[in-house]
């Protein structure tokens, strides 16, 4: 069976390619090759199989044709644009966020045998603020752009599956943190921020309120998800394709005590009206009720993150920043 991850180049399509490569294979099925596909060349990877890196455009249908060829047995839909990004830039959200699921349609629409397809949308896609807790059949109404994107994109993957183009899965996925390497555009870098600059002697702004509450899951846990989406029998989902997984509910001063008081004091009070009108909107917790009876595993504490980040990532990311 042949894998492709669009957005292969992002750092959770690093972590899934290289879990991938020690693994060798999705629920029992061999691999027999791995696409990696994303707006820049990703990086190599050493694997017991074939692995090919692609740098494309994720809209573009001649070179999603090249990155999901025949034999392709599932394909993670990873690529994105970031929150804030697709807020500041409609055009582009459009383009990448939707466009591009588009594309990934048809690409998957031209191989003989429908592939099972990952999709990851977002706790953006969801609106209730601070004191909501979602449940499973909650209505999805974005108070952005990105979220809006993300959800339309779950509607026509749910059609297309019952259209027996694909057989999707939407993760919805929340804030992943500690995310390695530099801040990026999404609003809600500022979660990992506030964990991973620290812990690098580093001072970070804090652009919310200590009492402010985010539904959060380690990058561990969310290749977790993807591995689990790829191989589950997908019949007792029905049309309902999108999946609120069992993240946590932790607020903002929570995380900071898991800090030492010498780490913490990196971290500045700097209020962002901007930032705040984002994730100001995003629920802070969903009950998870059916992505557990359907064998999605919790996600655990903040310690357990951290100590994860500090095995997995800290090391590289204090060599790729100079420090």
């Amino acid at each position: 069976m042949h894998v492709t991850i669009l957005g292969g180049g992002g750092f959770l399509g690093r972590k899934l390619a290289a879990r991938l490569a020690a693994e060798g294979a999705i629920g029992g099925r061999a691999l027999a090759g791995l696409t990696l596909f994303d707006l820049a060349e990703p990086p190599p990877l050493a694997a017991p199989f074939p692995v090919t890196r692609l740098a494309g455009d994720v809209a573009d249908a001649a070179q999603l044709a090249q990155a999901i060829p025949a034999g392709t047995g599932v394909v993670f839909h990873l690529a994105a644009v970031v929150s804030a990004a697709a807020e500041a830039d409609f055009d582009l959200g459009m383009r990448v966020n939707l466009q591009g699921t588009l594309a990934v349609i048809e690409a998957c629409r031209a191989l003989p045998t429908p592939p099972r397809l990952v999709f990851t949308s977002s706790v953006a896609s969801f609106g209730g603020g601070q004191g909501a807790v979602l449940a499973d059949d909650a209505r999805q109404l974005p108070a952005n752009s990105y979220g809006a994107q993300k959800a339309a994109a779950e509607l026509i993957l749910q059609d297309a599956s019952r259209k027996g183009f694909l057989d999707a899965v939407s993760i919805r996925l929340p804030t992943v943190i500690v995310r390695p390497g530099r801040p990026n555009k999404a609003a809600s870098s500022f979660v990992s921020a506030i964990l991973r600059e620290p812990l690098l002697g580093l001072d970070t702004p804090l652009p919310v309120e200590e009492g402010f509450a985010v539904w959060v899951c380690s990058p561990r846990r969310a290749v977790e998800w993807f591995l689990h989406a790829a191989a589950m029998d997908t019949a007792p989902l029905g049309l309902d394709r999108g999946i609120n997984p069992p993240g946590l509910s932790v607020r903002v001063g929570e995380m900071l005590a898991a800090l030492t008081p010498s780490e913490r004091a990196h971290v500045k009070p700097a209020p962002d009206p901007a930032v705040q009108a984002i994730v100001g909107g995003w629920p802070a917790a969903f009950t998870a009720a059916r992505a557990r009876a359907l064998g999605f595993s919790p996600q655990e504490g903040v310690a357990e993150i951290l100590a994860a980040f500090r095995e997995d990532d800290l090391a590289a990311t204090r060599a790729e920043r100079g420090l």
